[in-house]
């Protein structure tokens, strides 16, 4: 196997049965880490440690009992000097201004490495979306989008789906958006159904690419997917989509999970028989032979491990005990900076979020460009374009690899940070 690693990275201040970092902290920590490997200003870097703004609103609900609850959200925007800010609205009871910052972070640097001319934004509201009805989470979601209103716009900032939300919630947020314009504004989101402006092959681009991502880099490093195993945690969008192409492709899936836990078979799963969290949410394990936990999952001894499900998978408390030869990061953060030091001083390569599951966000914007075209693309020609993208965006990060002697994921903020910083001299400091 070629050698990607140079140094150890500095480690987070995380004990390995302790605490892990933020996003927000690991996104800063990265930051600094990687421009310190460019000749990046000092000042541009300062100044992409901090978001752009933060918006905190209160949305009311009226619940079908007649009561009414108020619910936070925030919208974090980090950098616009490339495009419109980009990124996901997550519902889930866990979202914090601070992880929307931290997710905006990686969401320029995602948007940079793809050369998309997007910048990076993530939002959320603190809500379990699973105790709401059907008709409360439409009311809460078009709400959101009045009290958004100023805040996106096809050209400034353009909200996707994300943790507990999809399709049918990108589409409630359009219609109010759009009632409150006065005129149909498909451009304002991405990830709708394609019979109002979305694309084909949205939903499954994040993992799309990570399977092409997981293809290429078995092949530089001589694996060949043919009989590959791999061992996918998480099997949402993300998860499922690259299992699935992955054993299309000829790499044997020996296990796959939901938060209930992993199916395991040292022969091979059939994916395709296995439903995802859309189709039949935590029906893994009812399909399964053999179980075994997501702690053993991650410990696996296979050729490539894709966590795909949450972030903070990969710790320095079990990274020791990883035994897969290559990491390729489905879900956003899925390993702190603990582990990626550990990992890096074992020599196991872990390509990162901001490159492997970037297909969602180029996508959305092939979905952005259809709609402002008024023109809709085969699902041929999107997933065309998309590997076409991906293996650009690939080609970029090997080279900064081997031309640095440095990890993929140094790499891919290397190619970043180079797009982001240059694009910040060009324009300036206003006034």
């Amino acid at each position: 196997m070629a050698s990607n690693v140079n140094s150890r990275p500095e480690p987070a201040d995380e004990p390995g049965d302790g605490p892990v970092e933020s996003a927000l902290d690991t996104a800063r920590r990265q930051l600094t880490r990687a421009a310190a490997g460019t000749d990046i200003d000092p000042n541009i870097v300062e100044r992409l440690r901090h978001p752009t703004h933060v918006h905190r609103v209160t949305v009311p609900l009226k619940r079908d009992d007649g009561s009414v609850e108020v619910f936070t959200g925030y919208r974090a925007q980090h950098d616009s000097v490339r495009g419109p800010y980009k990124g996901g609205l997550r519902y889930h009871p866990g979202v914090t201004e601070e992880e929307c910052i931290g997710l905006s972070m990686w969401m320029t640097w995602k948007c940079a490495v793809m050369d998309i001319p997007f910048g990076g934004a993530k939002g959320g509201l603190v809500v379990n979306p699973k105790r709401l009805s059907d008709s409360e989470r439409e009311r809460l979601t078009r709400r959101f989008a009045q009290e958004l209103r100023d805040t996106v716009g096809p050209n400034s900032d353009i909200p996707a789906p994300d943790m507990g939300t999809d399709s049918q919630t990108m589409a409630w947020f359009m219609d109010a958006y759009s009632m409150q314009e006065g005129e149909t504004q498909p451009g304002v989101v991405t990830g709708k159904p394609p019979v109002v402006g979305g694309s084909f092959g949205r939903e499954e681009a994040p993992g799309r690419s990570v399977a092409l991502v997981t293809r290429e880099a078995c092949d530089y490093y001589d694996f060949g997917l043919d009989g590959t195993t791999v061992a996918v945690q998480g099997f949402g969008s993300v998860g499922a989509n690259a299992a699935r192409l992955l054993d299309e492709w000829g790499a044997t899936v020996v296990a796959v999970s939901d938060v209930n836990g992993a199916a395991y078979d040292p022969d091979g799963i059939e994916t395709a028989a296995v439903p995802s969290h859309e189709e039949e949410p935590e029906a893994v394990t009812r399909y399964a032979d053999d179980c075994i936990s997501n702690e053993d999952l991650l410990t696996l001894d296979v050729d490539v491990l894709v966590p795909a499900a949450v972030g903070n998978a990969l710790t320095g408390a079990n990274a020791d005990d990883v035994r897969a030869s290559l990491v390729v990061e489905g879900a956003n953060g899925p390993t702190t900076a603990s582990a990626d030091a550990i990992l890096a001083e074992r020599d196991v390569p872990v390509i990162p979020d901001i490159l492997a599951n970037a297909g969602g966000v180029t996508v959305s914007y092939f979905e952005w460009l259809q709609d402002i075209n008024r023109r809709q693309w085969s699902l041929e020609r999107v997933n065309d374009e998309l590997e076409a993208g991906m293996l650009d965006a690939w080609n970029d990060v090997r080279e900064e690899v081997e031309d640095r002697d440095v990890t993929w994921r140094d790499a891919a903020y290397v190619v970043a940070l180079s797009r982001i910083g240059e694009a910040h001299r060009v324009r300036g400091l206003w006034p």
